[in-house]
This record gives C-alpha cells, sequence and structure tokens, in this order.
C-alpha cells in the first residue's frame, strides 16, 4: 500500500467515525420530532417539557406532535426557544387551558417585578416569546370567565404562524403584542367580548372566524407612528352570538392604531357607524385624528359603508392592491408564511 492510499484509507475511517459519533451523541438528545401525550405513550406527557427539552437557539425546525387531551398548562415559549411547530391532533379535542386573569392572586407569590397579582400582560394561557413558532390544530382557551382581561394566546416573537386553531376568551383573547413582531392566522377561530383582539404586532387574520360574545369591540390596535400596517383581516367571517347585536370593527387603544377589513363578510352585529373613537382618554383624547381605520369591498348585512363615521376611510382599487402579504409581512427579508 502507498503512502497516499494509507492517507486517504486512515482520512476516511476518521471522517466515518466522526460521522458515526455526531450523530450519535446529537440525534438522541435533540430529536426533530417530539410527540406529546397524557397517557405516557409519547415522549413528554406535558407540551411544557416538550418545548423545554427543543435545543436552546436551535438552527433546524422541531416539530412538536400533540396528541388529543386537554392540557391543563400555562404554556411559556421563551424567547431562546426557536423554530417550533406544535401541531395538535385535532383542533377540537387538543386543548390547552389555563384560567389566569388580571387581579387574579398568584398562588407563587410575587412574580419577577414584585407584583403579587396576575396583570392582562401576565394573565396569558399560552405566551410565545421566540420566533419561528408555528401553531397548528390546537384550542387554547382562557377558561376565566367574564371577570376582566384575560388573554389566551399571548404573542411576542416574530414570523409566528398559526393555522386551523381555536382561540376562546372574553376580554383581551389575543394579544398580538410587540411592533417588531409580525404575525399570521389562517383558518383560525376566535372568539371573545371585549377588545379580543389586540395589541402593536403587525397581523394578517386570512379565512378566519371572528366571533362576539357580546355588545362591544373587536379589535384594539395600538400600532406605532413607524409601522405602514397594523391589523388586516382578509376574507374572514364575523359572526356573533345570538343576542349579540352592538359591536364595533374597533377601536384605537393607542393614537395611530391601524385596522383594514378587506372582502370580509360583516354579520348585522357590526353597528352602520363601524367604528368607535375611544373617547375619555385623557392621554389621548383625539385619537380618530390620527387612527387609520379602512375597509373595502366589504359584504354582509354589516357592511355599510355610507353610513360609516366620517373619518373611516375606504380604500380604493389602488390602494386595496398595496394589502398583500408580502407589502404587510415580507417588507424586511421577504417573510411569507404561505412559502415555508
Amino acid at each position: 500500500m502507498t503512502k497516499i492510499s494509507y492517507f486517504k484509507l486512515i482520512t476516511l475511517l476518521f471522517i466515518s467515525t466522526f460521522s458515526l459519533l455526531y450523530t450519535h451523541a446529537q440525534d438522541p438528545k435533540y430529536p426533530s420530532l417530539i410527540t406529546v401525550a397524557q397517557d405516557g405513550s409519547g415522549n413528554y406527557k406535558t407540551i411544557q417539557e416538550a418545548v423545554n427539552s427543543v435545543r436552546d437557539l436551535g438552527e433546524k425546525e422541531v416539530k412538536i406532535h400533540v396528541k388529543n387531551g386537554i392540557y391543563k398548562e400555562k404554556l411559556i415559549i421563551p424567547s431562546w426557544k426557536i423554530k417550533i411547530s406544535i401541531i395538535g391532533e385535532n383542533t377540537e379535542n387538543t386543548i390547552i387551558t389555563c384560567g389566569d386573569y388580571s387581579g387574579k392572586p398568584n398562588p407563587m407569590g410575587k412574580d419577577a417585578f414584585g407584583n403579587a397579582k396576575f396583570s392582562t400582560y401576565t394573565s396569558f394561557t399560552v405566551l410565545v416569546q421566540g420566533n419561528d413558532i408555528h401553531l397548528e390544530n390546537l384550542s387554547i382557551i382562557n377558561s376565566s370567565g367574564r371577570v376582566g382581561q384575560a388573554v389566551a394566546l399571548h404573542v411576542e416573537g416574530d414570523r409566528f404562524i398559526a393555522k386551523n386553531c381555536r382561540f376562546l376568551g372574553n376580554q383581551d383573547t389575543l394579544y398580538a403584542a410587540t411592533e417588531n413582531s409580525r404575525q399570521y392566522y389562517q383558518d383560525c377561530y376566535i372568539e371573545g367580548t371585549t377588545d379580543f383582539i389586540f395589541g402593536k404586532a403587525i397581523v394578517v387574520f386570512q379565512n378566519c372566524t371572528i366571533k362576539s360574545l357580546s355588545d362591544s369591540y373587536i379589535t384594539a390596535a395600538s400600532t406605532s407612528a413607524q409601522q405602514k400596517f397594523g391589523f388586516v383581516f382578509l376574507n374572514c367571517k364575523l359572526i356573533a352570538d345570538s343576542a349579540v347585536a352592538k359591536v364595533y370593527l374597533g377601536r384605537p387603544w393607542r393614537p395611530y392604531a391601524k385596522t383594514v377589513f378587506i372582502a370580509c363578510d360583516l354579520g348585522k352585529h357590526i353597528l352602520p357607524e363601524g367604528w368607535n373613537p375611544w373617547k375619555g382618554d385623557l392621554m389621548f383624547p383625539n385619537k380618530e385624528l390620527t387612527a387609520f381605520y379602512a375597509e373595502y369591498k366589504n359584504k354582509g348585512d354589516g357592511a355599510s359603508p355610507k353610513t360609516r363615521l366620517p373619518w373611516a376611510k375606504q380604500l380604493t382599487d389602488k390602494e386595496a392592491k398595496n394589502y398583500t402579504l408580502k407589502n404587510i409581512l415580507g417588507v424586511t427579508d421577504q417573510w411569507n408564511p404561505l412559502h415555508l
């Protein structure tokens, strides 16, 4: 055997051995597929345990499959847990539920900020802080009832996707929290009473069903002045309980709130004026002067362009063409949630 052949043989053996050792060392500890089942047939019995097991700041997507069951958890996906998909077995039967609400005493004592009671911002059933988190085929419920602010889903991470999910609560059901967060909801069901879709994020709701449980307000955006888009509803259906008859599309939580409904089916519970200026806010008394509330080619008994408040807008055909997923969600990095 020549020196060159001998060197090649040693090199190949080294590479093969290293590859085997690497595979053996990495894969069992950080699998790309995890199963959660309450009966013990999966890798973990709770969703939180599964999330905790994912490699911190991992570069590979991890799928967590959750079998049917009622998971009584206050689930937190922290900022260092990224690229995780949590996929339920069945939307109606894979349920994450918790009953915390603003003002409820915290059984753990004071939190990190010295608060002995839950607030709106800590009342969540599920908190998403990590980037590139996907939820699918899940029901997320805040079960506290009509006791004030009580969040089901609170999202701060960027490039968040929810498909075929249900978000159930009363006041403040869905908190799309931060300015640097982009979120996409497809074929989801969201219900609540007051301001039950609220926050500062840039969000697209596509083909979703939005159900009002009381006479009140659907959205409360707090969009910043720097954001071109806020909440955008595309081809959504707005429905209500049978006793509900007076619902506003939204009111501005902050002065530059932006909310747009495009090609949506608006039920008869939507008031003719459509929007509310949220008078009585001493810090921001004239939010209707800076808020951007608009509609385009909506239909249904609640679609009434001629009776809307004078500061609300009907988009022109040219303006409506700007409301694409690319323009709304993909400006900085060309992110398109449909092309993943």
